[in-house]
């Protein structure tokens, strides 16, 4: 029966750019295989991503060179404290030479966009990414200036610091397709990163990355993940699973519909990463916890108990019967 499914899609083309991106990035980052899977699947599911972890263990690096393998246009903001919406969007100049306004762009009008520590950003910013995000379009004086496409956010945050930041509101963070904590290294891995930076700087090694997808080949893997073959029965696996969360003692807010669209997506890209061109439990268990932990919100007692949203997440995939 697999066989057959194989014959379906021809996937070798998608199967080659994504080793030559994972290639690129192992002449710079060590380890953190799930993080640039994830960013991957983001790309090919048309997402937004948010990349959570301490200081220092490449977020901000991993979205730089996963922008550096892409021949698109590239964009860094830093947000601060007293970063202003116009500092994001853009904002209209006065032009004296014929006495009108002109619009001139922010750094949200680029094909890769990265927010650096976007949880720093006062609530007034951090909401003007919502229409940008979410409609791929801006308005601003009443004219509407639609993004290029493939547009991207790749959006980092440190949960460990809370001084000069602020919390993400629910809505905001429904906009992003993954929530990706990023751990520590092993022990191996920290010495494999010591020897290469012993041996490298590394600017050098950023300097080897040589761009792979171009934005033609990105719309045309989109295309091509989007029409994967999905079994009824999953996606009703997926439905009873998004609703188990609306249904959990230790969950004080369960995931909208959107969480549902976004697991069927990203399993999509997932399969397609995998070599195949049909979905399986498997892929929807690997993106769950990435879709759903900034969807649900636990009760005051379970975060009091130490209880983590991947706990009742993986409790729940546990306990549903898997479709045969």
């Amino acid at each position: 029966m697999e066989q057959e499914f194989e014959k379906r899609k021809d996937l070798s083309a998608l199967q080659h750019s994504i080793q030559q991106i994972k290639g690129q990035v192992a002449k710079v980052v060590v380890g953190q295989d799930n993080l640039i899977d994830l960013l991957l699947a983001g790309i090919l599911a048309d997402g937004h991503l948010l990349i959570e972890g301490v200081p220092g263990v490449a977020k901000t690096l991993s979205a730089k060179l996963l922008a550096q393998c892409i021949a698109a246009t590239f964009s860094r903001i830093q947000f601060t404290p007293d970063l202003m919406p116009a500092d994001v969007l853009g904002t209209s100049i006065f032009n004296p030479s014929n006495t009108s306004f002109e619009f001139r762009r922010g750094p949200i009008f680029g094909h890769v966009v990265l927010v650096d520590e976007i949880n720093r950003a006062p609530a007034k910013t951090q909401s003007a990414l919502f229409e940008v995000m979410e409609e791929r379009q801006i308005t601003i004086d009443g004219t509407t200036y639609l993004l290029d496409e493939p547009f991207i956010v790749l959006a980092t945050q440190n949960p460990v610091e809370q001084e000069g930041t602020y919390r993400l509101p629910e809505a905001q963070l429904d906009r992003f397709l993954f929530k990706i904590e990023v751990d520590y290294p092993s022990l191996v891995e920290e010495t494999q990163i010591l020897t290469m930076h012993h041996q490298q700087s590394t600017k050098e090694s950023l300097a080897s990355v040589d761009p792979v997808l171009s934005i033609a080949q990105i719309r045309e893997y989109r295309k091509m993940v989007k029409e994967l073959h999905v079994e009824d029965k999953l996606l009703e696996y997926v439905a009873k699973l998004v609703h188990q969360t609306r249904n959990n003692k230790s969950l004080y807010l369960g995931a909208s519909p959107r969480a549902s669209l976004a697991i069927v997506n990203s399993a999509k890209a997932i399969a397609a990463m995998r070599d195949r061109d049909f979905v399986t439990p498997d892929d929807i268990a690997f993106v769950a916890p990435s879709v759903l932990r900034h969807r649900i919100m636990l009760q005051p007692e379970k975060e009091m108990e130490g209880v983590l949203p991947d706990d009742v997440i993986n409790g729940i995939i546990k306990n549903m019967e898997v479709p045969r």
